[in-house]
């Protein structure tokens, strides 16, 4: 058996919404008999301290992981190797439009919209030589289909576009599709749950770990992780949870008098299951009745589940 993991980005402290999501990657691994790994994804938004403070938090609720946290920025060397080998298949070109000529350019015929239209894709040697002189380049897939299908836990078949998306910046930084996908397969992460506002970008995923496995070296003989969106966390007016909303993160609910096993059990208690323990909710979990739906946040009181 493989591994499920937990990726947070270090951009700040973790809210409901995320501990929700991590409670329920360390449920589907542990009840599957698979290791739990936790990885910072610290490439782009880190911000000083808050590695620190979201791993306590996620120990503060119990959630343990094997080994060590490993961050992408120690991570080079696997994600050279995958542009190494995609470069010496000729599956990569390089980009020199800005967000504003992709926005500006007309659509391909018979692309998905917001695809990218492909504008650099058949530049000729001079014509990238002269685009040199401007800006660099950013590093994009040369795909050969416009869409791909996964299989997702909650959500059946998947099928979403696939474009010649970036694989690495202009700032010479792996792009996120590049580097999730690279570090799933060299961790052996064959479980991947998280929020369903991802999924969308999951087909391109998909498609780069198909492609990734059939270059051999380290990639070869990949297959597809199991693939669980799990619903978001929404606040009271149907929108995405954020700091904006209140006390939403451990340390300001623990402020008002809420310690962290109290958030806990409200969070398993969200999810239908017991909240006197991870050990208890792992005994009970059922994928199958899983909520469905998001789950609306609208604070703590003494009196909600979990808060006697």
């Amino acid at each position: 058996m493989g591994a499920g993991r937990y990726a947070p980005s270090p951009s700040g402290e973790l809210h409901v919404g995320n501990l929700r999501t991590a409670v329920l990657a360390w449920l589907f691994a542990r009840s599957t008999g698979r290791d739990f790994l936790l990885r910072v994804e610290d490439l782009d938004r880190a911000r000083a301290g808050a590695e620190e403070v979201q791993l306590a938090d996620l120990h503060a609720i119990g959630i343990d992981w094997d080994g060590a946290a490993v961050r992408q920025t120690e991570r080079a060397e696997g994600y050279d190797a995958a542009i190494a080998a995609l470069q010496q298949a000729g599956l990569l070109y390089e980009c020199f439009c800005t967000r504003r000529d992709i926005a500006e350019a007309p659509s391909a015929p018979h692309a998905a919209p917001g695809a990218y239209p492909g504008t650099c894709r058949e530049l000729n040697e001079a014509e990238r030589a002269s685009r040199r002189q401007l800006r660099p380049a950013a590093l994009r897939l040369r795909t050969d289909v416009v869409q791909f299908t996964i299989t997702d836990t909650l959500h059946g078949p998947y099928t979403g576009v696939v474009d010649d998306f970036v694989v690495l910046r202009n700032d010479g930084v792996p792009a996120y599709n590049l580097a999730v996908v690279v570090d799933d397969v060299l961790q052996g992460v064959d479980q991947v749950v998280r929020g369903d506002d991802l999924l969308p970008s999951t087909p391109r995923q998909g498609y780069l770990a198909t492609l990734l496995s059939g270059l051999g070296g380290d990639f070869h003989g990949a297959k597809l992780p199991e693939y669980v969106h799990v619903p978001l966390v929404l606040n009271e007016h149907g929108q995405r949870l954020a700091k904006r909303d209140g006390s939403v993160t451990l340390a300001q609910l623990e402020h008002e008098g809420f310690p962290p096993q109290r958030v806990r059990a409200r969070l398993l208690e969200s999810l239908g299951l017991p909240g006197a323990s991870l050990t208890a909710a792992l005994a009970a979990f059922d994928p199958s009745g899983l909520p469905r739906d998001p789950w609306v946040f609208g604070g703590f009181t003494a009196g909600a589940p979990g808060m006697q």
